[in-house]
């Protein structure tokens, strides 16, 4: 896919999500949705989903759409946790070249995680997607889903930290 039609499909990815996500203010429902639409959308991505910051330093799988994702990830870990733990997208070409990544999918050869941070600027999750070919992920894209984590911003009232950790 050539430069200028990623960048058409981002600004019509945006606009679908900003349509339906508003008003929304569930913020289990907007991550679904917006996992839905990007994996329909984007024909190179494999898994797309959220993990939550469910308690400091610690990510527990969200909405997604894919394969079986890992179900917790600690920041001290693969390329979520980098993502978390600096509050900054990571795009990564070669995954088995990331020290630490954590292989949730083996089939998995790329990665692009974007934070995701409620109306007041706290952490609440990241959002993640993995190709199944090397190198997928490029600056278009980090533009396009960090515009897609700002759509996400009115719906993430709820604090995934505040609630009790499940046993599970």
């Amino acid at each position: 896919m050539d430069q200028q039609s990623k960048q058409e499909l981002y600004r019509e990815i945006s606009a679908e999500i900003g349509a339906v996500l508003a008003g929304l203010e569930d913020p289990v429902a907007a991550m679904a949705t917006s996992a839905c639409i990007l994996k329909e959308r984007l024909p190179y991505a494999t898994w797309v989903g959220f993990y939550r910051v469910v308690t400091p330093g610690l990510l527990r799988v969200g909405p997604y759409q894919g394969p079986l994702g890992c179900l917790e990830i600690p920041f001290d870990r693969g390329v979520c946790g980098a993502a978390a733990r600096e509050r900054a997208t990571q795009i990564v070409p070669d995954v088995h070249a990331f020290p630490g990544h954590i292989a949730c999918d083996a089939g998995a050869r790329s990665e692009i995680v974007v934070p995701v941070f409620a109306p007041d600027g706290a952490l609440t999750a990241v959002l993640d997607l993995d190709a199944h070919v090397p190198d997928a992920f490029d600056a278009t894209d980090q533009e396009g889903l960090e515009r897609v984590a700002e759509l996400l911003r009115p719906a993430l009232r709820e604090n995934f930290a505040a609630r009790p950790a499940s046993s599970h």
